[in-house]
């Protein structure tokens, strides 16, 4: 294990997080709190200590998979506490427990609140609050590697370990080019709609914070009523988005070079799609006699439906009140998440096309024992070792998410309540139903249950293994002691 590069790269996020706080410190000076030097100070101490940290360079860059993994699950960990101290400095959320779960909830893009008056926070805590979904949508070491040149050849092995999907591919020849490349895609992104959103007479402050919401697929409203009180034209740029942004980038980078027609043919998007499609045209005939009209009744399914599947959690309407139908379908579509290397969560849309292509296969070799078929992505063979992973990362998360459900349950809340919580962090959606739906927030749960869900949240972000790595004796031997 190159425990230098792992220090290394643990002291330039701390670097980069410090500078980071200088956009709540901004807004602070702006609208003249003081809330903004618990920001300024965790921020000179943080990128102080990333400064000294960083100061001896390693001698070898080479990051093995099992480095990157580590490297990656204590960067956010780290990331996380750094995070969480300006809400406790500023007592807007005194304790530190809380003030973590929000925190982690901002960076893995959970948008799961401790707080019942969100209106109540310093405008400055809001942006930071909101800012953690877009540091943590495309990824923080995706940052690192876009701006510091790490050599050696190994930085796919960052990427591998943080991005979100079953594979990770390179779009250009060099990775840095690749972060670099996914990056100006989102920016340049969260900007249209930002600009979009002031169109339609929203306020700056309120616009930024929405598109950082929206684009990181986060969901932390600055509103007690999330995106409920604002135009249904703002509802509907919101919902476009979040449908974009659930998009797989590598459609983008394709749409950009000219490749419109490759772009449109890849088999994940064309699925992601069809299940929007699909879920928005039964929601809105099931809720319709709920509605003023089946216009209403659209813009509502559409809009929870991309909340849902994106993994945002942005909300217009107490869902709660739905028919059984739509809710169920709702509960499916945290499951599914979105597609792999967009900043959205869940399961992702691609790893259910290969599960469901491998049920097929295995029926098909019950009437043909004897054939030979291969499972095809785009007119492409699935390497063996993509679908191993699918099937171990499935079991891995249904005994993750089992055993969540059962420690949380000794709070004696209904199961839909703990069922639905631990869904809505390990699929990074934020809300749920019963206790935790959207009119409701996650401040009931005892400091053990938080904990628990704080691990669901970060383990559902990094894709499980990566921080279930941390909990390997062999990685902490090599770690310690290894010389």
């Amino acid at each position: 294990m190159n425990r230098s590069v792992i220090r290394f790269i643990l002291g330039n996020i701390l670097k980069i997080e410090g500078i980071l706080m200088a956009l709540p410190c901004i807004i602070a000076l702006i609208y003249g709190e003081k809330e903004g030097f618990s920001y300024l100070i965790v921020g000179l101490i943080s990128t102080i200590l990333g400064l000294i940290i960083t100061s001896k360079k390693p001698k070898e860059f080479i990051i093995y998979l099992k480095d990157g993994c580590i490297a990656t699950s204590l960067s956010w960990i780290l990331m996380s506490i750094v995070g969480a101290l300006p809400f406790v400095l500023t007592r807007e959320i005194p304790s530190f427990t809380d003030a973590l779960f929000e925190t982690i909830s901002g960076f893995t893009t959970t948008g799961a609140s401790i707080l019942s008056d969100v209106e109540a926070l310093s405008f400055c805590s809001l942006t930071w609050r909101s800012f953690t979904h877009w540091i943590g949508g495309m990824g923080v070491l995706v940052f690192l590697i876009a701006i510091i040149p790490l050599s050696g050849g190994f930085n796919i092995n960052l990427m591998r370990a943080e991005s979100p999907g079953p594979s990770v591919g390179k779009l250009v020849p060099k990775v840095r080019y690749t972060a670099r490349l996914l990056y100006i895609i989102y920016f340049g992104m969260t900007l249209i709609e930002f600009l979009l959103l002031i169109l339609g007479k929203m306020s700056a402050f309120d616009a930024m914070n929405t598109a950082f919401g929206t684009a990181g697929t986060g969901g932390f409203g600055i509103k007690n009523s999330s995106i409920g009180e604002y135009s249904n034209y703002i509802q509907w740029i919101v919902t476009i988005f979040m449908i974009l942004f659930g998009v797989n980038f590598n459609a983008y980078y394709l749409m950009i070079f000219g490749k419109l027609r490759k772009a449109l043919c890849i088999e994940e998007v064309r699925c992601y799609f069809i299940i929007i499609c699909s879920s928005v045209f039964i929601i809105c005939f099931n809720i319709i006699d709920t509605c003023k009209n089946i216009g209403e009744a659209f813009r509502l399914a559409s809009f929870q439906v991309a909340s849902i599947i994106t993994t945002t959690g942005f909300s217009t309407t107490d869902y709660e009140l739905w028919p059984q139908a739509s809710k169920t379908i709702l509960v499916l579509l945290m499951f599914i998440g979105a597609c792999a290397g967009s900043t959205g969560g869940g399961i992702k849309v691609s790893r259910f096309v290969i599960l469901v292509k491998t049920m097929f296969k295995e029926l098909a070799s019950y009437i043909h024992p004897r054939s030979v078929k291969k499972i095809k992505i785009d007119g492409k063979p699935v390497e063996h070792e993509v679908i191993r992973s699918t099937n171990v990362y499935m079991i891995t998360f249904v005994l993750i998410f089992a055993l969540s459900v059962l420690l949380i349950s000794f709070e004696e809340k209904d199961l839909t309540t703990n069922f639905t919580a631990v869904a809505a962090t390990i699929n990074n959606i934020g809300p749920g139903l019963e206790l935790v739906g959207p009119t409701q927030n996650f401040g009931h749960f005892s400091a053990f249950s938080k904990y628990v869900l704080m691990f669901d949240m970060l383990a559902g972000r990094l894709e499980l293994f990566p921080l279930m790595l941390l909990f390997h004796p062999t990685v902490w031997k090599e770690f310690l002691y290894k010389k």
